[in-house]
């Protein structure tokens, strides 16, 4: 390890890259801690501890929601944005055409930042008026101006982030969304320990040691499920070019365990905050009935039991479902059989896509069960418990320890470079 430190340190270059993207982390930080004025703080806090979906958003906004900073919806627009265009790539043929070349893929690259700006707002929207709906007084009385202006900065605060991780991604040092994602959640661990230091009650121990264990379990499961993937065997047949014999090599296809990452769990919470956003709208509303289902509609999702249910079964369902975008059994096959490939045993063509697809089928199970397991995680801690909130729950591990491992392969990929330059 500490060899690897040394030549990162003697590479002037990527020393320079890490120093820059550190540098881009602490701007992002220092604006996370930039609230917009009208609002009490404090009651906002409370309220993301106490609603298990808002202290989701919370994670994935960066940790700016609840200081309801200028960066207040962090990189959220971007990455719905960005999942957008993916699945109209499996949609609408032009869409998948253009991702197959670099000037269509940038030009998608470009509509994705644009769409970024209206759903940005979109969402600002939407947060303020769910706040200003609580039963907390956490927004006061404002007047249109004023909330376009909070809007035109929300917006404005998630663009700058947007450019903040395209810059940081250019560095090749991490995926730049991913570690303003990573900063917000480790950001958050000094607050809790020492809130933790100052309540700590020797009865709690056992509880202690028992989080503890827990999350190095939780640790080791994500690294073993991250990195877990079947090797399919793929042999290339002999091909006589003149008096030349091409081909003939063993190779293999690696399918992933979770080939989705976090994706469905961001799936999840849209869908899960949907109704609770919606109902927020009718709570006053005159028509008594619309007013009674809303009520229930908020009661019924701040349910611990029926909210840690669907939950689970939107994370497993979407797991599933973003792998059939992402891994296309057809087109594999379809790529090997031009290039002389096969698997043993398989015939080519549509035995090999049936082959594949009932093995990725199986294959996801797994990532989904455990995908699953680690979104309703800290509701299973609660329960047992009885605590409130915990220091880093499931999904928070599981972003920090993937982009850990991302981070360190693309760093050990620019030595490794280096190296053969050198040779």
């Amino acid at each position: 390890m500490f060899d690897k430190i040394s030549q990162i340190w003697k590479a002037r270059d990527l020393r320079n890259n890490i120093i820059f993207v550190l540098l881009m982390l602490v701007i992002f930080r220092l604006a996370a801690h930039v609230p917009i004025p009208g609002v009490d703080t404090v009651a906002l806090k409370n309220l993301f501890n106490s609603n298990e979906i808002l202290g989701m958003m919370n994670l994935f906004s960066g940790g700016g929601m609840e200081n309801f900073s200028i960066v207040m919806m962090g990189v959220a627009p971007y990455i719905t944005s960005s999942i957008i265009f993916q699945l109209l790539g499996m949609v609408v043929p032009k869409v998948e055409e253009m991702n197959k070349d670099e000037a269509g893929r940038q030009k998608i690259n470009n509509w994705t930042r644009l769409l970024t700006i209206p759903l940005g707002a979109l969402q600002s929207y939407g947060m303020i008026t769910l706040l200003r709906q609580s039963s907390s007084a956490i927004l006061g009385n404002i007047s249109a101006i004023e909330l376009a202006v909070m809007i035109t900065i929300i917006t404005a605060g998630s663009v700058f982030l947007m450019w903040i991780g395209e810059l940081i991604t250019e560095k090749k040092i991490g995926n730049g969304i991913s570690l303003l994602i990573f900063a917000g959640i480790i950001a958050s661990l000094p607050s809790t320990i020492k809130q933790f230091i100052a309540t700590y009650d020797p009865s709690q121990f056992p509880i202690v040691v028992g989080f503890i264990v827990i999350a190095v379990i939780t640790i080791v499961g994500v690294v073993i499920i991250n990195e877990g993937q079947r090797n399919i065997p793929i042999q290339y047949a002999r091909q006589l070019r003149g008096s030349r014999a091409m081909g003939g090599t063993n190779t293999h296809l690696p399918m992933r365990v979770n080939m989705a990452g976090v994706i469905p769990i961001i799936f999840a919470i849209s869908v899960v905050l949907f109704p609770t956003m919606i109902a927020q709208f009718f709570i006053n509303a005159e028509t008594a009935w619309i007013a009674s289902a809303a009520q229930k509609t908020i009661e019924l999702f701040n349910n611990q039991l029926f909210y840690g249910i669907i939950y689970f079964l939107l994370v497993f369902a979407f797991t599933y479902f973003y792998t059939e975008v992402v891994f296309n059994p057809k087109k594999i096959s379809e790529n090997l059989q031009k290039q002389g490939g096969f698997i043993p045993g398989i015939r080519p063509g549509k035995h090999t896509s049936d082959y594949l697809q009932k093995t990725s089928t199986r294959i996801v199970f797994t990532g989904a069960l455990f995908l699953g397991l680690i979104a309703i995680l800290p509701l299973i801690m609660r329960y047992f418990t009885g605590m409130q909130s915990l220091a880093i729950g499931g999904t928070g591990l599981l972003i920090v320890v993937s982009v850990v491992i991302e981070t360190v392969k693309q760093v050990e990929s620019q030595l490794t470079m280096r190296e053969y330059d050198g040779l």
